[in-house]
């Protein structure tokens, strides 16, 4: 079927296409019979507004780029979420990317949003220093930092993960473990520099008593935890660490269910902490401590602060806001080990 345009609408409905596109835009400014012809035309015509056309005209959408380190991960399910109960309230959409943790992907994306004319993007940076994320601040799109700290040339909602790590940390010690490995993945992604940084200040902080072990993935994901904790499992008994602090829930999913397909008891044998507290932390076959993030309300603030900036741009003033975590704990660390 051929795609009908406004003319045709006017013309069927007998009005101008002014009158056709004040009903679109301005519905209250037109009178109700006026307004139902109208949109009679429109059901019998099936015509549906070129959107993409309208946004060319008025400069920009009404759609927010949500680009993301892992699509996989429920964590960012959830931020995803708390973005999109703001954006509905406010006629607005968000369309949501995934990086997979890959710069050159992450660049894509960014640059096809800004093509698309996005009102605006929230990011998980893969990196901490993204000189693309500065362009797109520089061209004019404004941006908004999620789960990262700015530097101040955007806003930016994040949770203090050095204080997340130190409370993980603080419990394992008090849990009277003294062999603690950190698993985590990549360095560069600050969150997880972060997270270490936190459980290593809780390890020094108990004068040469604690060792702190490090195990590195290239990704956050189930897999790489298990492949963690499969090394782990087959290490003599002497030689593991009684605990381990994973840098997201995914990882210690995964390490949980190498240690299950060991024959190894948790938390008997060895302790697991995570990082996000998801959903599937509390319904693991052993429920799992770990430490929470405000999910959802990470992404309803980092798109009000968004649409903040759309707003008012001149009198917009930048604010970084830091949330804090709190530690869950539930049977994968409770037990008490000997000295």
């Amino acid at each position: 079927m051929a795609t009908r345009n406004i003319k045709e609408v006017a013309q069927l409905a007998r009005v101008s296409v002014g009158t056709v596109s004040n009903v679109l835009n301005r519905p209250e400014i037109v009178s109700p019979a006026t307004r139902e012809r109208v949109f009679e035309a429109i059901k019998k015509l099936g015509f549906v507004r070129n959107e993409v056309a309208r946004h060319l005209r008025v400069g920009r959408s009404r759609t927010v780029g949500l680009v993301v380190l892992d699509v996989s991960n429920p964590f960012f399910v959830d931020v995803a979420q708390g973005a999109e109960s703001v954006a509905d309230d406010h006629d607005s959409m968000v369309v949501l990317c995934n990086s997979a943790g890959d710069t050159g992907r992450e660049r894509r994306h960014l640059d096809q949003l800004e093509q698309q004319r996005v009102m605006g993007i929230l990011i998980t940076p893969v990196e901490t220093e993204s000189p693309w994320v500065e362009e797109l601040i520089a061209r004019g799109t404004p941006v908004v930092l999620v789960d990262s700290p700015a530097t101040g040339l955007q806003c930016s909602v994040a949770v203090d993960d050095r204080l997340g790590g130190q409370i993980a940390g603080a419990h394992l010690i008090e849990r009277g473990h003294r062999r603690i490995m950190f698993v985590g993945g990549p360095m560069s992604i600050k969150q997880v520099a972060d997270r270490h940084a936190g459980v290593t200040s809780a390890v020094a902080a108990a004068d040469g008593a604690v060792e702190l072990l490090t195990s590195s993935a290239p990704t956050l994901t189930v897999a790489e935890g298990r492949a963690i904790g499969e090394r782990v499992a087959a290490q003599p008994p002497d030689e593991r660490p009684t605990a381990a602090f994973c840098a997201n829930d995914m990882m210690a999913l995964g390490f949980l269910q190498a240690m299950a397909s060991h024959g190894l008891r948790v938390p008997e044998d060895l302790a697991i902490i995570g990082y996000d507290d998801i959903d599937f932390a509390a319904a693991a076959a052993v429920p799992l401590s770990s430490v929470r993030q405000p999910r959802e309300l990470l992404g309803r603030t980092a798109i009000e602060l968004l649409l903040e900036e759309v707003a008012e741009p001149e009198q917009h003033r930048h604010r970084q806001v830091i949330f804090q975590p709190d530690l869950v704990i539930r049977e994968s660390s409770a037990l008490r080990r000997d000295s």
